[in-house]
């Protein structure tokens, strides 16, 4: 940076737009003397020369080109930013990050994320997701400004960290409808030895199940351990196995799926929190997303009783 003067940079750039000295040294206010004279300073600067002259124009040189380049990215970033700056402070698109814990179902970090989206003014949602320690310790560094997640940060974190549980669901057992039509005769029973497809993510619900599945003394034979919630439904859908899901998504999952609802299982329940840090600025966006969501809590169950 020692060697590059940004005030003639942006004077390269103007006349590169322009090509010729004359039309950009109208447009910025000076006389052509002037802006020829901060060209050559910043040729000399760069040990270069930028432009050669053919048939009374300019035309970049290979070294004029890759600098152009360069200065076009900076230039045109700092004319948005600028365009940005003179908005009002209310009316300033907000950024928002957000880590989704990759056991969290697709559709449900969807209906979490949508209240933000849903804000009279402007957000720019950019989603990552992952193994929630990463994604918290990505929180931690400020990558992230909200994680989204079925479980509660360790003890040894809650100062740094302060959990919002925003819904909880019961979990529903779903199939291709061939499956599901063997399986839903005698539920939870007919369960014994069939095909289950389970998520290797270690999502606290899938542990609670399996206690479940104990309990009630049936054999789970599982056909395959998946890392991804919407390749499990895939795979469910082709009548490979049947699978897990919350309730509150029932209808969603059987019509994007294809599938039906062989039961569903009071007993074991899925609970999402949005974790911030302890100390965290005020925006709009994030604390869209902090509220409790009274809708995502069993939903289905309510409207079908």
């Amino acid at each position: 940076m020692n060697r590059l003067n940004l005030r003639h940079l942006h004077y390269f750039w103007m006349i590169a737009r322009a090509g010729s000295i004359a039309r950009a040294a109208e447009s910025l206010g000076l006389s052509p003397q002037t802006l020829s004279g901060q060209l050559a300073t910043l040729e000399a600067d760069l040990g270069s020369a930028l432009f050669r002259r053919a048939n009374r124009s300019l035309q970049l040189t290979e070294f004029g080109q890759t600098v152009f380049s360069y200065a076009d990215d900076i230039f045109q970033t700092a004319q948005a930013l600028d365009e940005i700056i003179q908005q009002p402070p209310e009316d300033r698109p907000l950024n928002l990050s957000v880590g989704v814990a990759a056991s969290i179902h697709k559709l449900i970090a969807y209906h979490l994320t949508a209240p933000a989206l849903t804000l009279s003014r402007e957000v720019h949602l950019r989603c990552r997701t992952g193994e929630t320690n990463q994604l918290l310790k990505a929180l931690g560094q400020r990558e992230l400004d909200v994680l989204l997640t079925d479980r509660q940060p360790d003890f040894k974190d809650t100062g740094q960290f302060r959990a919002h549980r925003l819904a909880s669901s019961s979990i529903s057992l779903f199939a291709a409808p061939k499956l599901a039509s063997k399986l839903k005769p005698g539920f939870p029973n007919s369960l014994d030895r069939q095909p289950f497809l389970t998520t290797s993510l270690n999502a606290p619900y899938i542990n609670e199940l399996m206690n479940w599945f104990a309990a009630q003394r049936i054999q789970v034979k599982i056909v395959a351990e998946v890392d991804d919630s919407a390749l499990i439904k895939v795979f469910g859908r082709e009548g490979i196995g049947y699978f897990a899901a919350p309730t509150v998504i029932q209808h969603e999952v059987c019509r994007q799926y294809e599938v039906e609802c062989i039961g569903s299982i009071g007993q074991v329940r899925e609970t999402l929190y949005a974790i911030t840090r302890a100390r965290t600025g005020h925006n709009i966006a994030i604390q869209a997303l902090l509220t409790e969501r009274a809708d995502l809590d069993d939903s289905i169950e309510k409207n079908d009783q």
